[in-house]
């Protein structure tokens, strides 16, 4: 029987051991300053499929928007950022009440991690036996977390009826969501819970109140065009065509 070195064992448990926690079912990328996109996967129509959150580093901690879709990364996630920042997590604030946006609350809050809502989302998720956020604000709110701040903004009904955008008005950062689709869309994806009538004027509020913004990140797919906005116009203009 051939013998296995040491050495070799040893490298192979070392290997395992080391697997990163950004592997393919947490990426993490750097947007600007203190805020990164982290995008966590799961299975549409036999399809991997990804999802952007993000998160914000502030000097009093950091703050997620949404959550992971997947519900193996919750941990990984809260493990990276320590590790990468230093930091732990203390607000999620999610954009409406599907599970891609909520789903890791009762993980959160078992954490000790504060997670807040719009009230229609929060309604909302008690209606569908879902995650509910501790607290909820009901109008648009800003935010200041140490030196930090943002400020969330319904601008009505669209992808659902509670969906919010959050806008960092120093850096020009529009989080969209799941109300804005990616440029790399080329259709309107889940519309169980749209709309479809309201959606444009909805997207006409957000572009009047936050002009010219430097990102726009949509809720899946690709996330480093600022186009995504107009082109879920276009998206909600061929769909009213078809019908």
């Amino acid at each position: 029987m051939m013998r296995i070195p040491l050495s070799l064992i040893a490298l192979f448990l070392t290997l395992i051991v080391s697997r990163p926690v950004d592997d393919a079912s947490l990426e993490i990328s750097h947007l600007t300053g203190g805020f990164y996109i982290y995008t966590t996967y799961n299975m549409v129509n036999n399809t991997r499929f990804p999802s952007n959150s993000m998160y914000m580093v502030t000097d009093k901690g950091v703050v997620m928007f949404d959550t992971p879709w997947d519900t193996a990364q919750f941990q990984p996630l809260l493990d990276s950022i320590e590790k990468r920042h230093g930091q732990k997590v203390v607000l999620c604030i999610a954009t409406h009440y599907h599970e891609d946006r909520t789903g890791g609350f009762g993980f959160l809050e078992k954490k000790g991690i504060k997670t807040y809502t719009s009230k229609q989302t929060y309604d909302l998720c008690k209606q569908y036996n879902m995650n509910q956020a501790s607290s909820y604000f009901e109008k648009d709110t800003v935010f200041k977390i140490g030196r930090s701040s943002f400020q969330t903004h319904y601008g009505g009904e669209g992808h659902t009826k509670d969906n919010i955008v959050i806008w960092f008005e120093k850096e020009r950062i529009l989080y969209g969501g799941c109300l804005i689709k990616s440029t790399e869309a080329t259709n309107l994806g889940n519309t169980k819970d749209a709309s479809l009538d309201k959606w444009p004027g909805t997207l006409m509020d957000i572009k009047k109140k936050f002009p010219n913004p430097a990102f726009i990140i949509p809720g899946h797919q690709d996330w480093k065009s600022t186009g995504s906005l107009d082109h879920t116009v276009e998206l909600l203009r061929v769909q009213a065509l078809r019908q």
